[in-house]
């Protein structure tokens, strides 16, 4: 009876817990933190790659001549491609509050070199029910509702706030990831 009055205590504390996360405020993290992964990757691409882009034409030799060259890092179908990657990443990453302030953070569980971060002793992990597959389903909605807009910002290099610029975030918020 013991037992089962503690199960049924920790089970109230976990939902609890949960329902004081603003699907709002996780949806903006999960943006932020998919937009560093972005980053990451477009920043992993050789700078000295180019792509050719636009439209093509004949010249009077008759040979293809295209009308734009531009680093591969800001070809829209290499940026969709890596949009499309990049929420299998979110499998790593929990739900957890730091034990600071108490404020909602997503924290990678491994850091760059594959270890355990070392932020996880600053933090509590927040347990859910669907071991965080949400933060994949979430990113990958972003993703897709706001592919065009996401794509433009990085070519653009207006990526600092792409959340805030979509209407995900408030306009001064910005989690800075270490790259």
């Amino acid at each position: 009876m013991e037992v089962l009055r503690i199960a049924l205590f920790i089970s109230i504390s976990a939902s609890s817990a949960l329902s004081k996360i603003d699907p709002g405020e996780l949806k903006c993290l999960v943006c932020e933190q998919s937009i560093n992964e972005m980053k990451k990757a477009v920043n992993l691409l050789d700078p000295s790659k180019k792509i050719d882009v636009g439209g093509y034409h004949l010249d009077a030799e008759g040979n293809y001549r295209s009308t734009k060259v531009i680093s591969a890092a800001h070809s829209e179908i290499l940026l969709s491609e890596i949009m499309d990657q990049i929420c299998d990443k979110m499998e790593n990453y929990v739900r957890a509050t730091w034990k600071s302030n108490g404020t909602l953070t997503l924290l990678n569980l491994l850091d760059p070199s594959g270890g355990m971060n070392s932020k996880m002793s600053e933090v509590d992990i927040i347990q859910d029910d669907d071991l965080n597959k949400s933060l994949q389903y979430y990113c990958t909605s972003i993703m897709e509702e706001n592919e065009d807009d996401v794509i433009k910002y990085f070519q653009e290099g207006q990526d600092g706030f792409v959340c805030s610029k979509i209407g995900l975030c408030k306009a001064n918020h910005f989690v800075k990831e270490d790259l």
